[in-house]
């Protein structure tokens, strides 16, 4: 099938495009800390939007995968003015809208809503922030679960991987 064109719209976020592998360091209040490796694929289908998933696994202090951790797939659209939305759905029943702006190669996010079913732990609001540095793409994640309020939860260094 042949790859279409990026859509015009596209141009401040096609530099997530592709497939991205790296680890990263996480920690909460309500949990013990822990290293994790992930994988970021943006793909796009010529529309004006990114298609987004992550997976990720829990590693050892060897670096070894132990056992898979979370994953989310979504979509991230791209609006006039640099502008973003970003609709996040994960297994656990959580769906967050991120709301947020690009500027040169950072983008940084705030929920505008999250959406919860019964069964999904208490969740109440996220922030990231993506950059891409030295040609790597950092990212960090800030929540408010489980009664406390927001602050640093996960941050990652991911390297593309061709």
């Amino acid at each position: 099938m042949d790859v279409p064109e990026l859509h015009s719209a596209l141009e401040p976020i096609a530099f997530l495009l592709g497939r991205w592998e790296g680890a990263g360091v996480g920690g909460y209040p309500t949990i013990e800390s822990f290293n994790f490796g992930q994988e970021i694929v943006f793909g796009h289908n010529g529309k004006p939007f990114l298609t987004y998933e992550s997976r990720t696994w829990l590693l050892d202090k060897e670096g070894n995968k132990v056992r898979p951790l979370g994953t989310e797939t979504g979509f991230w659209r791209a609006l006039p003015e640099r502008r973003l939305e970003v609709c996040v759905s994960h297994p656990t029943g959580i769906v967050e809208i991120y709301v947020g702006e690009v500027v040169f190669h950072k983008i940084e996010l705030q929920t505008d809503v999250v959406a919860r079913t019964a069964t999904a732990k208490e969740y109440t609001a996220g922030h990231r922030l993506y950059g891409l540095v030295n040609g790597n793409l950092m990212w960090a994640y800030d929540m408010a679960a489980m009664g406390e309020p927001l602050q640093s939860h996960l941050s990652a260094e991911l390297k593309k991987v061709e």
